[in-house]
Formats: structure tokens, sequence, C-alpha cells
């Protein structure tokens, strides 16, 4: 059998031009898709990524983060549930470290039956497993917003706290109770109140001893000068339901407790009393302040 002979597929001149035609138009149109798409889409290769941006951000984010605060602007205070959720409910909300359970009325009774000041010492100071003021420190939460976080899981356990007054602007610590006796009081017990809260405003700041340093040589002349310089602001006229000096009617109540529950009350505040009166003298100088006071009713 013999094979049919093979035709050449350009058998016309059109065939023939239209063959180079396309011989140059096809690479060509091939070459500019591929430069096309080259250039409209970025390949980045394994590894190579680690100097971008949003890598190195990444990675000094820890130690870059700066929180800016305006000193003068005035404080948003967080609601005992808000300071709940974001410390307390670490421990209280499963009863972990013996912490008494959130809405357990069976732990918190016996808690609620000591009142309010002594859980919300408790709270400040740390008691157990639990350290002082949840493990935060005073610039993430104020004494009142501890003392909100208090009222809050207590009477969602059985108490009938009412809640603490919010202190007013300028006058961070004493100022909550402060602002609700002014406000009943008389025109006189107002200016008293008033005055006492500048001159909280203006304690003088002594310098904290240097650690380690030696005690004061003289715990009574450190007493008698911390009581004039800071408490008798208060204690001098018996401003704002403090203890008037000298005054043993006055004094008597809060005699009745452990000298150790005088010394608290005075180290983290009372009532309209800020702790430490406002100032940042040592815990020794205060105690000092304390006995001088109680000194003169004896």
């Amino acid at each position: 059998m013999s094979e049919a002979p093979h035709g050449a597929p350009i058998k016309t001149p059109a065939q023939l031009i239209a063959a180079v035609i396309a011989g140059f138009a096809v690479p060509i149109i091939i070459i500019v898709l591929l430069a096309v798409y080259v250039d409209n889409s970025t390949r980045t290769g394994a590894g190579t990524d680690s100097l971008s941006e949003a890598e190195v951000t990444s990675r000094i984010h820890p130690l870059a983060q700066v929180e800016i605060r305006d000193a003068n602007a005035p404080r948003v205070y967080k609601s005992g549930e808000e300071v709940y959720k974001a410390v307390c409910s670490a421990c209280h909300a499963s009863g972990a470290a013996g912490a008494p359970k959130f809405t357990n009325t069976a732990d918190w009774a016996p808690r609620i039956a000591q009142g309010f000041d002594t859980l919300w010492h408790t709270a400040l100071s740390g008691k157990g497993a639990m350290p002082p003021r949840g493990g935060t420190s005073p610039d993430d939460y104020s004494d009142f917003e501890i003392a909100r976080a208090v009222v809050y899981m207590a009477n969602n356990s059985g108490a009938s706290f009412p809640e603490p007054a919010q202190p007013a602007a300028g006058a961070a610590a004493a100022s909550g109770a402060a602002a609700g006796a002014a406000a009943g009081a008389s025109d006189a017990g107002a200016a008293q109140a008033a005055a006492a809260m500048a001159a909280m405003a203006s304690v003088p700041q002594t310098p904290a001893p240097a650690a380690g340093g030696a005690a004061s040589a003289d715990a009574s002349q450190a007493g008698k000068a911390l009581y004039q310089a800071v408490c008798q602001a208060c204690h001098a006229a018996g401003v704002l339901n403090a203890p008037k000096f000298g005054d043993k009617e006055a004094w008597a109540p809060r005699l009745k407790d452990s000298m150790d529950t005088v010394y608290n009350y005075a180290l983290h505040g009372k009532g309209a009393m800020p702790p430490k009166g406002g100032s940042n003298a040592s815990d020794a100088d205060v105690k000092a302040a304390v006995d001088y006071m109680v000194s003169a009713v004896k």
C-alpha cells in the first residue's frame, strides 16, 4: 500500500502572510500579558516579609506601646461591675483560693456581717491569698473604684450596701463622702468643709523615706509635726465628722476598737478622710500622728 502524498499547510500567499503576522503577534501579546501580570501582583518569598511594617510593629508592640493621659482631664471611674469583671472575677467567679464565690450567699454572709468598711479595707490591704487591691495599683483603680467593686459583689451576694459617693473633680480621694456631708450641712458647716477640702488638697507632700533608712529618732515629734501639717485641717475643729483633737467624748467610740484598727483607718482612709490624710507620709509617721492625737484624750 502506498501512502497518500502530504500537502503543504500554506498553499496561498494570503495564508503565508497570516502565518508570518501570527508568528510575530502571538509572542508579543504573550510578553505584554506577562508584563502586566508581574507589574500588578507582588510575589513575596518565604521569610522576606520579616522587615515589613506590619511584622516590625508586631515585634516591638509590647515595648513600644505608650499610653498618654491628660493629668488635668476629669477622671472617668469604672463601675463596680467593670472592676469585678476586669480584676475580681479571676478568683471570685469560681471561688478559687478560698475567695467567696460571686452570688454565693453562704460564702458572703460572714463577710457581709463584718460591714462594708471592713470588707473595703480588706480589699485594699489584702488578705490570705488575695493581694492588696486584687493585685492592681492605685493608678489602675482608685480606692473609690475598689469600693464600688466590693459593693457590687456584696450586693449580688445578699448585702444591701449603698453605692459609694463618687469623688468630686479635683479632690481625688477625700471628695466622695465629703461632698455628701457638705450638701446637707448648714452654711457654716459647708464653709468648714470647703476649707478642710482646700487644706487637704494643698497638703505638703513629704518625701517618703529612702529604703532601709533609719526610723525617726523621735516618733512623738514626728507625729506632732504630721498632725500640724495634715491632720489638724479636720481634727482641730472636728470638720466632716472627724473626732476633734482633745475631745474625749468624740474619740471614745473610736478607741473601743483596737489601735491596729485605728491605725488601719488612718492609713487607708475612712468616710471623708482620705488615706494618710491625703499625704504620702510613711506608715510609721501616720501611726505616730494617731498616737499623738490619742494621747491628748487619755
